[in-house]
């Protein structure tokens, strides 16, 4: 096995201290897959197997939180669930340094103990070693690659499931509990997912986030994000569009010159980044039409620990009650996409979450203008259903009429209840707000211009209202709204 030089677990209580070290121990790393992979990339003959491994953070505990620490703490994350020992390997130390930070001193502000900082026993793939861009195994001929799984670690799909945010990751006798809902390994292989799907660096994404299923979203994002550049005052500083592309501010010096490249053509699941320099900005995903993309998208997007994500999109009206061009606040939903049926039973209850209904709420105030009854008259609040059968009118005996009758929702889509569902079991706080564009129980169905002009009323309005609750929910901070109704009874310290 060739191996870099072994570093010995050491023992922090500084967490700087324990940042710097994951550092160490990760660049030693990932400098030795690379260099190997070079050397093997121009036709040498390495020494035997090349191994690397993910850095990990370790604590030991000999009784569970005091009350009276918990309640100073004032959080719903940040200390282990009772007594033992707990691990968790990191990645990325880069990316992921000041969410680091943060984690460990919490660890320390709840236990007072030692942060020991180490080289773990799962071994870093060979593809998540490659830096942005660095796609040296593409020269290799077709005999040099088929080598590569003899002489390299590949991605181990065994090593990197989401048992532990599911919930059904056994404890094994002697084997250490977890400190991350996700391990260094998953983590990697959705940051590259997310290169591939999105066309943008995880680099660039932003702590709350928008999903829509039009592309009219999209463009009045590009328009207004390009607007914010063009003003000297902007809160942001930045605009990011698929391939990297940057907007600088007017005025202001950006930290690293260089830009990226406009794709020939967009990727799956195009995303756009409004840069705040402290991450708190605003990245909105077109992920298209249907709950497989928007449980793809989330699964990938939950690693980077997002403090928020909202749905903004269209649906069907199901009450006659209903104008087109209503708002509908979900506070319930029905699921109806089958996407996440194994990882989350349907019997699991998804609920709706305070902070995020208020602060929907009142940005449909503010940017309509309206509140009390006027209010009440835009914008239902009531339960959504959403289904994976885009043509449900078309089934024989109305069955599923008849259930989403039963359920008394208002509102039809096929996206919004697998959001929220992986927001719930990846503890990100999620919300829906809807705008209804067609009435298919009511023979209002959308004809080409009636479409437009629907659109052009409506989409600036409904994205600014998204963009508004955003402000609301980053001015209360972000500890409000990782509350305890995401966390289940035996819960990693890791937000």
């Amino acid at each position: 096995m060739f191996t870099p030089p072994f570093i010995a677990p050491t023992h922090h209580s500084d967490p700087e201290s324990a940042l710097a070290q994951v550092r160490t121990i990760y660049g030693q790393q990932i400098e030795h897959l690379r260099t190997a992979m070079q050397r093997f990339v121009a036709g040498e003959t390495l020494p035997g197997h090349v191994r690397a491994c993910y850095p990990y953070v370790r604590i030991h505990t000999e009784t569970a939180v005091p009350q009276e620490v918990l309640e100073n703490l004032g959080l719903s994350y940040g200390f282990a669930s009772g007594a033992g020992r707990f691990e968790t390997t990191l990645t990325r130390p880069d990316l992921y340094a000041n969410y680091y930070l943060e984690q460990f001193r919490l660890l320390r502000q709840s236990h007072g103990v030692d942060l020991e900082i180490g080289t773990s026993t799962q071994p870093i793939p060979v593809h998540f070693s490659f830096a942005e861009n660095d796609h040296i195994e593409g020269t290799l001929s077709p005999a040099r690659r088929a080598m590569l799984r003899d002489l390299f670690d590949l991605p181990d799909l065994g090593a990197m499931d989401d048992g532990i945010a599911n919930g059904t990751s056994p404890s094994r006798p002697g084997e250490p509990h977890p400190l991350s809902l996700f391990t260094a390994a998953r983590v990697d292989y959705s940051l590259h997912r997310l290169r591939h799907y999105t066309g943008t660096a995880p680099e660039w994404f932003q702590n709350f986030v928008l999903f829509t299923n039009y592309q009219f979203y999209i463009d009045e994002f590009v328009r207004l994000g390009h607007e914010e550049m063009a003003r000297p005052d902007s809160p942001y500083t930045a605009f990011v569009e698929p391939g990297n592309v940057v907007t600088w501010r007017s005025g202001y010096t950006p930290p690293a010159p260089g830009n990226g490249l406009a794709p020939p053509r967009l990727p799956q699941m195009p995303a756009y980044h409004l840069i705040r320099s402290d991450h708190s900005g605003i990245s909105m995903v077109n992920i298209g039409v249907g709950p497989a993309n928007a449980k793809t998208i989330t699964d990938h997007i939950a690693v980077l620990r997002p403090h928020a994500w909202l749905m903004l999109g269209h649906c069907a009206g199901l009450r006659s009650s209903q104008q087109l061009g209503d708002y509908v606040l979900a506070h319930a939903y029905v699921r109806e996409d089958h996407v996440l049926d194994e990882e989350l039973p349907v019997w699991v209850p998804i609920p709706a979450l305070a902070e995020i209904q208020l602060a929907l709420e009142k940005a449909v105030g503010d940017v309509t203008r309206t509140e009390g009854a006027d209010l009440k008259r835009i914008m239902r609040t009531g339960t959504v259903a959403s289904t994976d059968n885009r043509n449900w009118e078309l089934l024989p005996g109305n069955e599923p009429q008849r259930r989403f009758s039963q359920s008394r929702a208002v509102a039809l889509d096929m996206e919004s209840a697998t959001i929220a569902a992986n927001g719930f079991r990846f503890r990100v706080p999620y919300g829906t707000l809807l705008c209804v564009s067609d009435k298919p129980l009511h023979g209002e169905i959308k004809l080409p211009g009636m479409a437009n002009q629907f659109y052009r009323e409506r989409v600036d309005q409904h994205l600014r209202i998204g963009m508004r609750a955003i402000e609301i929910l980053r001015a209360g901070g972000s500890q409000r709204l990782h509350s305890r109704k995401l966390r289940s009874f035996d819960e990693v310290a890791f937000q």
